[in-house]
Formats: C-alpha cells, structure tokens, sequence
C-alpha cells in the first residue's frame, strides 16, 4: 500500500499512456478497410524514400527487408492480417510513386540523392 501512495503519479502516468495506446489502435481499427490500406500506403511511400535515402540503389532485397521489419514494427496488427504478397505488391506501387515523385520533384530527388 506504501508502494502505490509513494508511487501514484507513475501509476496515472502510465494509464494515460495505455489509454493513448488503446484509443489509437480504436481510431485504426474503426477506419473502413479502404482507408486504413491508404494510411499504410502513405506511410510506405516514406519507409521506401528513407530506405533508398539510406541503402542506395541496387540493395532492394535489404529496402525490401527493412521497410517490412518497420512495417511491422509500426502496424503490428495489419500486418498479422496482410499476406507478404500483398505487401510486397504495395512496396512496388510504393516505389513506383516514389520514381515519379523522384522525376517530377527536384528538391525530394536530392534529399534522396544527397546532391
């Protein structure tokens, strides 16, 4: 009893946190299918300009492996229900947005590139 007087403020902290954790997952999981697809899609668009950012070219199965592992990382539980197939096939869509964004957009070809 001690323990949880001296202690309280960690006790709430740590509750707001998990509340913060659960209510986001909620607003998630609430969003029709389509729209949680096209969070997840946006968010590859970045993972796979960092990843060429960082590894370059010629490293795809490395891009590949560390855009999956902060894939899952990131959406734990869409993940569980997405094959690899499917998000293997979303990293190309991805990349594909990525080589056009890469072509009409000069400032993100040299953060990408480092020019």
């Amino acid at each position: 009893m001690k323990f949880l007087i001296e202690n309280w403020y960690v006790i709430v902290g740590l509750l707001a946190v998990l509340e913060c954790v659960i209510y986001a997952g909620y607003r998630f999981l609430k969003l029709p299918t389509k729209a949680q697809a096209a969070k997840v899609k946006e968010w590859l668009l970045w993972a796979v300009t960092n990843a060429e950012k960082e590894l370059g070219g010629g490293t795809g199965k490395l891009k590949l492996r560390q855009v999956y592992d902060l894939f899952v990382q990131r959406f734990p539980a869409v993940a569980m229900a997405v094959s690899f197939d499917t998000f293997s096939q979303w990293v190309d869509e991805a990349l594909t947005e990525m080589r056009k964004m890469l072509v009409g957009n000069k400032a993100a070809a040299e953060l990408v590139k480092g020019e």
